[in-house]
């Protein structure tokens, strides 16, 4: 009966040892039968169809099926099965008797064997009963040459055993390196798709910290200034509110729309992928919301990748923002130089309450615009500039921009985001 735990079913040590625990021990089936019979058929059945009534058959049959009827289970104990059917081997040659129409018995009973104890176990363990085969039926052939000279004996199971272990020994090795492969590949699938959840999470956050981060920060702002002139400056007071209605509703509208695209891509607005020809609606906006902006192109302009329009957007659109809230009385310049082989996007103030930004405050948004540059294998400075203001300035390669590199490609559709959170 098989082994299945060994503490529930505790069996010889040496049995232990010869038959290793294996989890993948495959029960008998109709193949494991076929071979069997197969090699009884083959090789024992014409001696007993060949011989005379005066010659007996019970020894002949007997061996012969003694060596053929351990295949059966070949692949449940197979180090076992080979030192079975070679104490067979030898036993049949010591007595006499022939079982197969050939010399020292042969036939592929014994090769089967050792080729299934190679490929299904333990290279140690295989080559050891291998090894006892090979020896004993070597040690046994001068005996039985001594025994009975009128039978014909020679090396051939030694030449078989060698043989087959070393085709079970390849087909193992074989084997185990195709499960390695897809091991490592089923890997590699995960991990790619681990990386595409967490590329999915850093652009979805991202596309909420801009579309928030800026239209909090301008109902901030115009919340402050309906509060300050509410009783004095009606008019400007209701100016403000109607501005903060604006970009509430703004905000709920790209909110929306960046809902959608998560929920179901396939019908997403393409509207919701903000490009460079919306950036004067974005300034129009903060203009009337008070602040004084004024924007210049230079160079020629022409139709950039969706990640290159979306990033220098998100740029300028984060740049503003911080202007909104550091610098809201100061005068701002937004600046895009088309270039030859890259975009250049340039937002200044005139001047900041807070020359540090978020990157001393602890906010995140200029480190969200530096990733965004270097996940299109740009740049991205930030500082103060030579009149006292602020200064961000990103550089966005274009050159041979939809032959880039296809981890690259991959934030293209949709353009993957950063966690970075609120600058």
């Amino acid at each position: 009966m098989p082994i299945t735990e060994p503490a529930a079913t505790p069996g010889p040590l040496l049995l232990a040892r010869l038959w290793p625990r294996r989890t993948d021990r495959a029960a008998p089936d109709v193949l494991d039968w076929a071979v069997a019979a197969g090699c009884f058929a083959a090789f024992t059945l014409p001696v007993l169809l060949g011989t005379g009534p005066s010659r007996p058959l019970g020894a002949d049959a007997a061996f012969g099926a003694m060596a053929a009827v351990p295949l059966i289970v070949r692949r449940r104990w197979p180090v076992i099965v080979v030192l079975v059917v070679s104490a067979v081997y030898v036993s049949a040659a010591l007595g006499g008797v022939a079982f197969t129409p050939f010399v020292s018995n042969a036939g592929p009973n014994l090769a089967i064997a050792v080729f299934t104890a190679a490929d299904r176990s333990r290279p140690q363990w295989s080559l050891t009963a291998a090894g006892v085969a090979g020896a004993t039926t070597w040690a046994s052939l001068p005996i039985a040459v001594h025994l009975h000279p009128h039978r014909g004996q020679d090396a051939v199971q030694l030449v078989a055993i060698t043989v087959a272990w070393l085709a079970g020994h390849i087909a193992r090795t074989v084997r185990g390196y195709r499960q390695r492969l897809n091991m490592v590949e089923h890997q590699r699938a995960v991990e790619e798709l681990q990386l595409a959840r967490a590329e999915e999470r850093l652009r979805v956050s991202r596309e909420v910290h801009d579309v928030v981060s800026h239209s909090l920060s301008t109902i901030a702002v115009q919340a402050g200034v309906a509060r300050l002139v509410f009783a004095e400056q009606p008019g400007q007071a209701g100016a403000a509110l109607s501005a903060i209605e604006t970009a509430s509703r703004s905000a709920l509208d790209e909110l929306r729309c960046l809902l959608r695209q998560i929920r179901d891509p396939k019908d997403a607005d393409e509207a919701a992928t903000p490009t460079l020809g919306d950036l004067p609606a974005l300034i129009g906006k903060l203009r009337r919301a008070g602040l004084e902006v004024t924007c210049r192109s230079t160079g020629q302009p022409r139709p950039y990748s969706t990640a290159v329009e979306l990033s220098a957007y998100r740029i300028a659109q984060e740049a503003l923002t911080n202007v909104t809230k550091h610098a809201s009385g100061a005068r701002t310049r937004v600046q895009l130089d088309h270039g030859a082989a890259e975009l250049t996007v340039t937002v200044a103030d005139g001047g900041s309450s807070s020359p540090l930004r978020s990157a001393a405050s602890g906010g995140l948004g200029i480190l969200g615009m530096r990733e965004r540059a270097r996940l299109l294998g740009g740049a991205l400075a930030a500082g103060r500039g030579p009149d006292g203001g602020f200064v961000v300035t990103a550089r966005l390669p274009t050159q041979n921009d939809a032959q880039r590199r296809p981890e690259r490609r991959r934030y293209e559709q949709p353009p993957q985001q950063s966690t970075e959170g609120l600058g």
